[in-house]
């Protein structure tokens, strides 16, 4: 680090690196240039940008950048700073290049969930043996604090479970069903008019974006390693009108929710689509917006929400934690390791603890309902609530909605194979967990 005469002589100044200036890169680079003076008073340091990796530096961006900041070499970019940002995503080349500035001692910022799902345990490692900070705040839920507090505030706590909308285009998409009525396909047309959603949005509604996002914040959870091959994954491309209004008038509302809790002595892991009671508190999160509801020994209840996705709300995770960064390096300290000591496997989707809402068209006569009563009692599984509608559209023909109360997730499920084989069961409708509450 040098020092800087255009403030102060005693201050010192961090050269940052910042590589990729899309639509986050270009609001921390405008950040960084415009106010420079500020974030000098908040971290104690002088934060310089010092050059911006691109893959064409004439292309046109939200902030208009010096020319002379802009390069396609993201090594001499690595190299030439203190602490890197890195905002580009995937996999390759950026682990390379997350790799080569760790293995330098150089502080790492990064919002990348899905490097971080794949090779997290390997990026910890390279920075425990540099003395490096690896930061990724805005890889979680965007401007939501939640990865700082799960790493520090909650370190003296235990952890029981978290539930989390971590994915604002599913979101928007859920959201807009259950309050418009749209169809799944009108939903995500409007969210992509809107921007939420991507044009190939298979990662947001397929839930392998929260997927990746509950692996990385399970590690610090539960003080353990996941990827996202540990990581049960449904997507919400099933999910169906006349399944949200029925979740309705249960008084359900139906969330794609990213959940992590204890099972035995591992952790289960799970992301799809489940009926949260109306008057939970993620329930009542709407539009694109994120949340997530923690479970803690001693803290209790928690909840964080707010802005999920964007330039400017994950800009802000990403300044934190290089202003964060900032003050560790100016003080000597060394960056904080992955704490994996509890080591806890994680548990299969088989072995959760969970609850299903159950549709079956069924034939409306004598002894249909013991029929199915039967089948529930053979696998040891218990009804919380039924009810039983008659189609006025099929004469002879009744849906019943089934909760049950929890169970192991593989007899849950073997009553529903169990269900189809009945010769008074005509089809099942639907079948989907229930989350937050018996």
């Amino acid at each position: 680090m040098n020092t800087s005469p255009a403030t102060d002589r005693e201050t010192p100044v961090l050269k940052v690196g910042l590589l990729g200036a899309g639509t986050v890169g270009s609001q921390v680079a405008r950040v960084l240039l415009n106010h420079a003076h500020e974030l000098a008073l908040r971290s104690g340091v002088c934060l310089e940008l010092s050059g911006v990796a691109v893959r064409n530096p004439q292309a046109p961006r939200d902030t208009e950048l010096p020319a002379q900041l802009l390069t396609t070499d993201a090594d001499a970019v690595i190299d030439a700073a203190d602490v890197v940002v890195e905002l580009t995503g995937g996999i390759e080349p950026t682990r390379t290049r997350v790799l080569r500035a760790l293995n330098a001692g150089k502080s790492v910022i990064t919002g990348n969930k899905a490097l971080l799902a794949e090779h997290g345990r390997e990026l910890h490692d390279a920075a425990a043996a540099s003395g490096a900070q690896l930061s990724y705040e805005a890889a979680v839920a965007g401007a939501i604090p939640i990865v700082r507090p799960m790493r520090d505030s909650l370190a003296g706590d235990r952890v029981n479970r978290f539930l989390g909308i971590m994915n604002g285009t599913t979101n928007f998409i859920l959201d807009q069903m259950d309050t418009t009525g749209a169809a799944f396909d009108d939903a995500l047309a409007q969210a992509q008019e809107l921007g939420y959603a991507e044009a190939d949005p298979t990662a947001d509604v397929e839930g392998h974006d929260a997927a990746a996002k509950a692996a990385v914040l399970a590690s610090l959870a539960f003080h353990s390693t996941y990827t996202i091959a540990d990581v049960h994954c449904v997507g919400i491309t099933g999910i169906t009108a006349q399944d949200v209004a029925a979740a309705r008038e249960a008084g359900y509302v139906i969330k794609l929710l990213s959940v992590g809790e204890r099972c035995g002595d591992g952790v289960n892991l799970r992301v799809n689509p489940v009926m949260i009671p109306r008057d939970h508190v993620l329930a009542g999160v709407h539009g694109a917006y994120n949340a997530v509801f923690v479970e803690a020994a001693n803290a209790g209840s928690l909840m964080f929400y707010g802005q999920g996705a964007g330039g400017h709300p994950t800009a802000s995770a990403v300044l934190g934690d290089l202003v964060s960064a900032a003050r560790a390096i100016a003080l000597g300290a060394q960056g904080i390791p992955l704490d994996a000591y509890a080591a806890l496997p994680a548990v299969s989707m088989d072995d959760a603890t969970t609850r299903l809402s159950i549709t079956v068209a069924v034939t409306d006569r004598l002894g249909a309902l013991a029929q199915l009563a039967q089948v529930f009692a053979d696998h040891g599984v218990s009804i919380s609530t039924m009810l039983q509608i008659e189609d006025p559209d099929a004469p002879g023909m009744s849906q019943l909605r089934l909760v049950t109360h929890s169970g192991r997730h593989a007899s849950l499920m073997a009553t529903v194979a169990a269900l189809r084989e009945l010769d008074v069961v005509r089809d099942i409708v639907s079948v989907t967990p229930v989350e937050a509450g018996e």
